[in-house]
């Protein structure tokens, strides 16, 4: 794995965030009940760094494009929509900068897990009159909800994650807002995602690979 020419740090970005993993694939009543909002889709693979074990970093390659590494920050309070969704939410800062292919015929090296993701991904912003659906202008608060079906290590899991960046301040409102919205409609499944169910996916992972 090398840097691409010319390339630089991009990030330093504050984010709260809270994602909850399921065993088993997307329902179709799930992915309908998402579809509610705009949404763009794509597929990639995300190779995962899982042994060292490097604590509260989060290191990845995103696409076989950018080397990401995200520092965790603690948790800083629970997202409870009652009867629809609780978790906790995660505090985490990302950096991220071009780098060249890391997997070599077709296998990624010791240590690295290949996650491929198949997402839909929803764009929220925080305006004067409140939540509204579509991205708003780069800077401004803002939530990313991904309702993502991820393979590792042969088996099938989906994921309902939230990500709210901008201003520090604005954040958590951002993304209060955003569920609020989101689970204004129950799941069609009628099941309260919880606390249990509530993880990163670098301590998804972690927890994966000490069962294995």
């Amino acid at each position: 794995m090398t840097a691409a020419p010319g390339s630089s740090v991009i990030g330093g970005l504050r984010t709260l965030e809270v994602r909850w993993l399921v065993p088993g694939q997307v329902d179709a009543a799930v992915a309908e009940w998402f579809g509610r909002f705009p949404a763009e889709t794509d597929a990639r693979e995300d190779i995962y760094l899982v042994d060292p074990d490097l604590g509260g970093l989060s290191v990845k390659v995103r696409g076989g494009r950018a080397l990401e590494v995200k520092q965790y920050h603690g948790t800083v309070g629970i997202l409870d929509v009652p009867g629809r969704a609780r978790g906790r939410i995660q505090s985490w800062q990302k950096w991220s900068f071009p780098v060249g292919p890391l997997r070599r015929d077709g296998d990624a090296p010791a240590g690295w897990t290949v996650i491929r993701k198949s997402r839909q991904i929803s764009r929220f912003r925080l305006a004067r009159e409140g939540i509204l659906a579509g991205p708003g202008p780069a800077g401004e608060p803002g939530c990313a909800v991904e309702l993502t079906e991820v393979r590792a290590r042969g088996q099938t899991w989906w994921s309902l994650g939230f990500e709210a960046a901008g201003p520090a301040d604005l954040l958590r409102g951002a993304l209060e807002g955003t569920a609020e919205l989101v689970f204004a409609q129950v799941l069609p499944t009628g099941a309260e995602l919880g606390p249990g169910a509530c993880r990163s996916y670098a301590e998804w992972l972690s927890c994966t690979t000490s069962h294995s």
